[in-house]
């Protein structure tokens, strides 16, 4: 009797697992693509955005992202009626997906990350965006990379076939970031111009002017841009 108890028990726990698995699954199916328009734009990795996320709001099903779309855990006013929280309470859960991207660009904390770093180092991000202050864990940054690699999030982020990942480097001290092989700084050829570059290197024209600070599409032979 015990032992079909325990055997009972056990099934039960295993269908638990499972479905918490799957429930994370059908959420980056279901908000992948919104992640991919905000890196192409802004230059931030999706798997960060989509980690983020699913750490946060616990896959959509914490109780700020039920009731509140809230799945970033960033604080704010709320007309919230149904539960009282110190947390800000959107239209929508791509509101809030936005709104995480506009709050990083409006904190100086935040903001040189995306001048600093492409949408492919997705390590880097996260190592920045938790220096900056956005979590008080001290693990939250391996928690994040964790995620990125449990469910293969990378694999949203349009990495270039060459694109070699930057070394770990086991510090308390910001590494300085070294050019790679994966052609992060470009020098434009006769012909070249930034849509041609843009595909190529699977960003957008938008980031990449805003990288390198252009104010026109126009560019020359021999000018060196960061991809």
């Amino acid at each position: 009797m015990v032992k079909k108890l325990w055997s009972i028990l056990l099934s039960i726990t295993l269908f638990s697992v499972a479905a918490q698995a799957q429930s994370t699954e059908d959420y980056i199916a279901e908000r992948v693509d919104h992640a991919q328009e905000l890196m192409r734009d802004n230059g931030i990795p999706a798997s960060v955005i989509i980690a983020v996320a699913i750490h946060e709001s616990a896959s959509g099903q914490s109780k700020i992202a039920r009731y509140m779309n809230n799945h970033f855990g960033i604080k704010g006013p709320n007309n919230n009626t149904e539960i009282r929280s110190a947390y800000k309470d959107y239209e929508s859960v791509e509101a809030s997906y936005d709104h995480f991207i506009e709050f990083l660009k409006s904190r100086a904390t935040f903001n040189p990350l995306f001048d600093k770093y492409d949408q492919y180092d997705y390590r880097a991000w996260a190592r920045g965006i938790h220096r900056g202050g956005y979590a008080a864990s001290r693990s939250w940054t391996s928690q994040i990379v964790g995620l990125i690699k449990k469910y293969e999030l990378y694999q949203y982020d349009e990495r270039p076939e060459d694109y070699v990942e930057p070394a770990v480097v086991v510090s308390n001290t910001p590494k300085k970031r070294a050019s790679t092989a994966s052609g992060r700084r470009y020098t434009v050829k006769s012909g070249d111009n930034l849509s041609t570059i843009a595909k190529r290197y699977h960003t957008s024209t938008k980031a990449i002017m805003k990288k390198n600070g252009l104010k026109s599409i126009r560019l020359k032979p021999g000018q060196k841009i960061r991809i």
